[in-house]
């Protein structure tokens, strides 16, 4: 057994957990966050995506233990009181989902990308986004949903300093 201190979604987190405990059984089954999904189990869809200290990790590789003393945040994390995030709003609004497997590593991917780069250019996403794999959609409402939320962050972005 292992203990973990880590920070989930913000709030702080100690559990003890077997040693061969993955990050997405972690989350999963010690801690009832079942918004991350496990699609192939070998790190190649993107289904499990989160965020470990901001980057993007596939938790069905990653042992448990990376997160001790670090910050995971989950597609349940990123929404603030009743507001969605701007990309799970345009991921709705734009039609990105349908049966909503990979939903949840595509959005915390959109996410880490606008993070990164706050205005990517179409090219930029695909590029990005490359490691998360749909079955459902065929890409261009995924694309569409990620350009909207990074039009929107823009303009809110804009608004706050006055520039709109």
């Amino acid at each position: 057994m292992k203990t973990i201190n880590a920070r989930v979604n913000g709030q702080p987190v100690t559990k003890d957990v077997p040693d061969n405990r993955l990050l997405i059984d972690f989350l999963r089954y010690d801690l009832d966050l079942t918004g991350t999904k496990e699609g192939c189990s070998v790190g190649v869809c993107g289904a499990c995506t989160v965020l470990l200290d901001g980057q993007m990790i596939s938790s069905c590789l990653a042992p448990a233990v990376f997160a001790n003393g670090r910050e995971v945040t989950t597609i349940e994390g990123i929404a603030e009181d009743d507001r969605l995030h701007p990309v799970q709003k345009a991921f709705i609004d734009y039609g990105g989902f349908q049966c909503g497997i990979c939903t949840p590593g595509q959005i915390m991917a959109a996410k880490s990308l606008l993070d990164t780069n706050p205005s990517p250019s179409e090219a930029e996403i695909k590029d990005w986004m490359m490691g998360n794999l749909c079955r459902c959609t065929g890409y261009y409402k995924i694309i569409d949903s990620i350009k909207a939320a990074a039009s929107q962050r823009s303009a809110q972005s804009g608004a706050a300093e006055g520039k709109v």
